[in-house]
């Protein structure tokens, strides 16, 4: 047992002895790894949640009453623009389809008879064998056939229409929901829904924006339109379970006042949807360019330190000496934080070893290139 602890006191004072050497004056600087920052052009984007939500919406309801006959399409299934959907009990609607047509041949015979009596008068009346008022009582009857076959003609159109009204067919193209009514139910005009039928390619996203940030955007566009730049309109789109914003965007509506109540006004931008991946009523985020494009200066995120309310960045001259330096952060950007101000790019920052830098201490810097997009 004292020999065990003679060994434990021994260890314990080589230990301190070597752990004192480590920290004496005189030892090398610790290494750090240091690289310039990356430079380039770049722009910065604002994130905005929203929803996405269908460009045609349609409620399928029937023109004529009826009983329902057949259901032509599989429930939540693509359906083209003009493809049978369902049929109403048409044998109502052909009787009196028939019954037009057939009032349209009488009514055209009576015209037929009624031209002739008056073409016949007419002659008569040009040899002054007819009396007037029998003229005028011919020309009367030819008027009121040539209303009665009109008539006739326009009820033919309605029967024709209400028999087409029996068949249903998809007003768009899109995804269609599921029936409603199935079939041997009685359908009533204009008020039973039958089922729905949403666009999917291309889909809109609305998202609401506060009066600040509407504020800057609108004064970004006029100065680069003063300038002579080229204003996009396009943005990126992720879904809630993306990482990146990788769904290309562009907006096409703003609209025309800002809500009182949240101090918002609503924008909306269409994306592309060839997949049919996305769905009205997903919730997505946004980002919306936020700046003209300019010359930004990109640092790791482990490369700024913490100073109570501050953010520093440590730079390394060429002897190795440390300096701390206030910045600004912006935004993340193709992997690397944005530095507002603080930095001008041409510096060499310590961007691995943060714990081993002390103030007025010199480091041994081990030099890295930083790829111009990192990889997250």
């Amino acid at each position: 047992m004292r020999r065990y602890l003679a060994a434990l006191v021994a260890a314990a004072w080589l230990a301190a002895g070597f752990g004192a050497q480590a920290q004496m004056p005189g030892g090398p600087p610790p290494p750090v790894t240091v690289a310039k920052p990356v430079v380039k052009e770049v722009v910065e984007y604002d994130d905005f949640t929203g929803r996405f939500d269908a460009t045609d919406f349609v409620e399928i309801r029937a023109r004529v009453s009826g009983y329902l006959e057949k259901v032509g399409f599989q429930d939540g299934a693509i359906v083209k623009k003009g493809d049978p959907l369902f049929v109403i009990d048409r044998r109502p609607y052909k009787a009196a389809l028939d019954q037009a047509q057939a009032s349209v041949v009488s009514a055209q015979a009576r015209l037929n008879f009624a031209q002739a009596d008056l073409e016949r008068a007419q002659a008569l009346q040009r040899s002054g064998n007819i009396a007037e008022q029998l003229v005028d009582q011919r020309r009367q009857a030819f008027i009121t056939a040539r209303a009665e076959m009109d008539n006739a003609e326009a009820a033919l159109r309605n029967a024709q229409l209400n028999y087409d009204f029996t068949d249903i067919r998809a007003p768009i193209s899109g995804r269609i929901g599921r029936k409603l009514v199935t079939e041997g139910n009685l359908v009533n005009a204009n008020e039973t829904l039958l089922t729905t039928i949403v666009s999917l390619d291309p889909i809109y996203f609305y998202f609401d924006v506060d009066e600040r940030s509407f504020l800057a955007y609108s004064r970004m566009h006029v100065q680069a339109k003063a300038a002579g730049h080229t204003v996009t309109d396009g943005a990126r789109v992720r879904l809630t379970d993306e990482r990146e914003q990788n769904r290309p965007a562009r907006i096409d509506f703003v609209d025309n006042r800002v809500d009182q109540a949240s101090g918002t006004i609503r924008l909306r931008a269409i994306v592309e949807n060839k997949d049919l991946f996305l769905l009205p009523g997903l919730f997505g985020t946004i980002q919306v360019a936020g700046s003209p494009p300019h010359r930004g200066v990109l640092v790791p995120d482990e490369a700024i330190a913490t100073d109570q309310d501050r953010r520093l960045v440590w730079t390394v001259e060429d002897d190795g000496a440390v300096t701390a330096k206030v910045v600004r952060p912006g935004p993340k950007i193709d992997g690397y934080r944005l530095i507002r101000s603080g930095l001008t790019g041409d510096e060499t920052i310590v961007i691995n070893g943060l714990q081993r830098v002390r103030p007025g201490a010199k480091v041994t810097p081990q030099r890295q290139e930083l790829p111009p997009v990192r990889q997250q």
